[in-house]
């Protein structure tokens, strides 16, 4: 007689599961005394936590080392585009469309198209940005590269050019 199938009588698979190690419980488990902790010194005792990179009291290597570099917070982050990801798209080609098919993740600060790829057919490209190659690439096409000047209708952008 063959037994129900249901959520009750779910357990894992024999010999998938062992049993936790119990330290500090008395000689007779082998883990008493000093509960696998060594004998003496700064990792023996209670709260022996130390912070990731110590080494030991000396001066750790991230403290060592110089800083290099900074963020430079007023940076505009674009979200690229290349022509040859266009290439298979029909018709006008806006950040929104791209958003909406899943070319781009995020508008960003706007939307610049690169040069890289190639491009055989006409189309009409609107974006914040253009490298000079794809414009080049798209006027060869047959296609047009529009500018989206900032603040116009479509989304957050900066001066194209």
């Amino acid at each position: 007689m063959a037994r129900s199938l249901d959520l009750s009588r779910l357990k894992p698979a024999p010999g998938s599961r062992r049993k936790p190690k119990r330290i500090g419980r008395g000689p007779g488990s082998g883990h008493g005394k000093t509960a696998t902790a060594g004998s003496k010194g700064q990792l023996s005792r209670s709260g022996r936590k130390q912070y990731f990179g110590f080494e030991g009291g000396q001066m750790p290597l991230h403290r060592r080392l110089p800083k290099r570099g900074f963020t430079n917070v007023f940076r505009t982050e674009y979200a690229i585009v290349n022509v040859g990801a266009l290439a298979s798209l029909e018709g006008e080609i806006t950040p929104e469309r791209l958003l909406k098919e899943g070319v781009i993740r995020k508008l960003r600060a706007g939307l610049k198209v690169l040069g890289d790829g190639e491009l055989t057919k006409a189309i009409v490209v609107k974006a914040h940005r253009f490298s000079r190659s794809a414009a080049d690439k798209i006027a060869r096409a047959g296609g047009r590269a529009e500018v989206i000047r900032a603040g116009a209708a479509g989304g957050p952008g900066t001066e194209g050019g």
